[in-house]
């Protein structure tokens, strides 16, 4: 079985979905037969290269709220993450363009390293004081996952190298009818959307290895982050 997952380094709903994923895929009796691919999903794809800012006073513009109430979101969404055993800051985070992040994710594909270098750049983002819209930490964060430097810096230095292939990942996740992410899709014949519990996945794990339709599942476990770069924040 494959499993592709749409997911973008800038939702946390991603960041907190693949834990989950991972937790019912280890609960799921044939796992050793189930293929993971990662799939480029950008969220704010017209952002322009070296446009950054504070999470915070995104959120609250956005969402028209106050500081104290973008702080609130992101303690409701960090809890989230801490019940997974994920590290989350609520201050001092920032957001920009993450297509080079996607385009040194193909790079790790290609070297067999694509989910080293994905859960690097998810703590990087999420846990630790690194931004990943900084090229010398994308080059360290490569580095760390086991990129030659020399490669990681040549593909950084060359916005063309596997536009492409993050260009054709977007095409399929629209076709695929994906307009939020984490968005999973089983053997190409069933899709999960949103950051479900664990169990939620061994259970479609399961009903797709035996070729049974999936129920949908909706809830606050369910958060997705949508491509106008807003994410739910359900409770908040």
């Amino acid at each position: 079985m494959r499993v592709e997952i749409w997911s973008d380094i800038a939702c946390p709903w991603c960041y907190i979905g693949k834990a989950r994923f991972e937790k019912g895929l280890e609960a799921f009796a044939h796992r050793e037969d189930v293929e993971v691919v990662h799939r480029s999903f950008e969220l704010d794809p017209n952002r322009a290269k070296g446009d950054t800012g504070p999470v915070l006073e995104m959120l609250a513009k956005k969402y028209g709220r106050t500081l104290d109430e973008a702080r609130a979101m992101e303690a409701h969404v960090a809890s989230n993450a801490h019940s997974e055993g994920l590290g989350y800051r609520t201050e001092g985070r920032d957001h920009g363009n993450t297509f080079d992040i996607h385009r040194l994710l193909h790079l790790a594909k290609d070297r067999g390293l694509q989910n080293e270098l994905l859960d690097l750049a998810y703590r990087a983002n999420f846990a630790e004081e690194r931004s990943v819209f900084d090229a010398e930490t994308l080059v360290t964060l490569g580095v760390e996952a086991g990129l030659d430097e020399a490669e990681v810096r040549a593909v950084l230095a060359d916005d063309s190298v596997y536009a492409d292939a993050v260009r054709e990942d977007e095409r399929e996740a629209a076709e695929l009818g994906a307009n939020g992410v984490p968005f999973f899709v089983l053997d190409r014949r069933y899709g999960i959307s949103g950051g479900q519990p664990a169990e939620v996945f061994t259970q479609a794990l399961e009903q797709a290895w035996q070729g049974r339709a999936l129920q949908p599942v909706g809830g606050d476990a369910a958060a997705v982050c949508d491509t106008d770069g807003s994410c739910e924040v359900p409770g908040a």
